[in-house]
């Protein structure tokens, strides 16, 4: 059974199916914060929405990083490195990509196993 959650006209925030939750693309809301500020608060986000799917972090399959400017590669990392469960590392990609909103630094999206 497939199950969506927070469904819009376009999209939705997560689906589910056969045991995976797959994100839609997280962004940040307070686009006043530096880069550091702003992985935080995706973070936050894709750490919200896979409660809501019963999983957590430490089964992330895949991660696919967007970054507006690859210098703030460093500054993302820094983030990224505090919220990471040790031992528990998904694969990863980050590339650099136009983001929807100017004022958008990054943009995450994630599939995780739901146990």
């Amino acid at each position: 059974m497939i199950q969506r959650f927070d469904t819009g006209p376009r999209m939705s925030e997560m689906t589910t199916h056969n045991g995976v939750a797959y994100l839609a693309g997280q962004v940040p809301e307070d686009t006043r914060m530096d880069i550091v500020g702003q992985t935080e608060q995706v973070l936050h986000a894709i750490d919200e929405l896979l409660k809501r799917a019963a999983t957590d972090k430490t089964h992330i399959l895949r991660a696919e990083i967007f970054l507006a400017d690859m210098a703030d590669f460093d500054g993302m990392n820094e983030a990224w490195g505090r919220w990471v469960p040790h031992g528990a590392s998904p694969a990863r990609a980050t590339v650099q990509a136009t983001l929807a909103r100017p004022d958008w630094k990054i943009e995450i999206v994630v599939t995780a196993a739901i146990p």
